[in-house]
């Protein structure tokens, strides 16, 4: 029933996007309609869960009005069978989605009960709002639900003097960051470590037959392999961003286009592999949670270039290959990367401060 969902949802969002597509090209208009209007045509779509083909016209609708905002973002394209994320998702109404027998089965609609292994206890008074069911590349199924409650908010921390906690973290390759006070976490980089066996796995998949069954259990081990890589990188920026949103209520980062990096500097698979951005939005929750701040220098601000402790500005060290440099007004010596986390803790404090006083006023 789950890889039936997922097959009438990429149906319904392509068969009502080449639609749209081709009304506009007839009249110029934007075409109305609704899952609804094809279960006639198509009687085998009421099959399956109506809500999980509703919330894809709204994919749909959404894509679109991206679109129409950005179109330097691209037209919406058609979902592919075999390249496409195989997911669904669908809302809590009249309680047909709900947890039974302790947490340990789900019942969704038009599928039943399903064993599940719940990984966080939830609270009685959290209502559920919606469910998405995912199907993995390594073959493994999640369902990641949605829940309403509400939540005490704290007061945010405000810069004053030495009275609050702050650190500035500058985006390093091999470290993943070095912060202000120049300790860095060390990151192991997980996906060189496999890169020998992931080369010798998919070599072994490209020369097989396509369609065989030895061919699908290779994609299978190849898919697991990859899986355990961005398990692992997730669950040490899991780590990190605790360590650092415990420990401090301001934190100043770099607002850096990591993608653009990748691609100008041909840095792909280290940026990639670090997860600098997926870092960013753990650290950035984790401290909402708590009421402090994330807050972020732009990246035209010259960190690496300014001594912090005169403020003597040295152009001559937009290379990236120059990796240490001495001031010539104050002859302080420094680490590119440690001076660079410095001036941005100091920014990221003044642009708090500003924030602030403009919110006083």
């Amino acid at each position: 029933m789950f890889i039936k969902t997922f097959g009438c949802v990429r149906f319904i969002y392509n068969r009502m996007l080449s639609d749209k597509r081709s009304y506009y090209e007839a009249t110029g208009g934007n075409l109305r309609t609704t899952p609804a209007s094809y279960k006639s045509e198509y009687e085998w779509l009421k099959e399956v869960d109506s809500l999980a083909l509703a919330n894809a016209q709204l994919n749909l609708e959404n894509a679109y009005k991206s679109f129409f905002e950005c179109p330097e973002r691209g037209y919406p394209r058609f979902k592919s069978r075999h390249h496409s994320r195989m997911s669904y998702t669908t809302n809590a109404v009249n309680g047909n989605i709900r947890l039974e027998d302790g947490d340990k089965k789900i019942r969704l609609p038009k599928v039943g009960k399903v064993k599940i292994i719940v990984h966080r206890s939830i609270p009685e008074d959290w209502k559920l709002k919606s469910v998405t069911v995912t199907k993995e590349p390594s073959g493994k199924y999640y369902a990641s639900l949605l829940f309403e409650y509400e939540r005490d908010k704290k007061v945010k921390a405000k810069p004053d003097g030495d009275r609050i906690r702050s650190i500035g973290l500058d985006f390093s390759m091999h470290e993943l960051y070095r912060d202000s006070n120049g300790d860095g976490p060390g990151y192991p980089g997980y996906y060189r470590k496999a890169e020998e066996r992931l080369k010798k796995e998919q070599r072994k998949l490209s020369n097989m037959k396509k369609g065989s069954n030895n061919r699908k259990k290779q994609k299978l081990k190849v898919a697991r392999l990859h899986e355990k890589v961005a398990n692992q990188r997730k669950d040490f920026l899991h780590k990190a961003s605790r360590r650092i949103a415990n420990a401090y209520d301001v934190v100043c980062v770099e607002d850096l286009d990591m993608k653009g990096m990748s691609q100008a500097m041909h840095f792909g698979k280290s940026v990639s592999d670090n997860g600098w951005g997926m870092f960013l939005r753990f650290v950035e929750y984790k401290l909402d949670e708590q009421g402090k701040d994330l807050v972020k220098v732009a990246k035209t601000y010259p960190s690496s270039q300014l001594c912090h402790m005169c403020g003597y500005r040295n152009k001559g060290t937009k290379d990236l290959s120059i990796r240490e440099w001495t001031c010539p007004v104050c002859g302080t010596h420094h680490d590119r990367d440690w001076n660079a986390a410095i001036n941005i803790r100091k920014e990221g404090l003044r642009i708090i401060e500003n924030k602030r006083m403009i919110e006083a006023s």
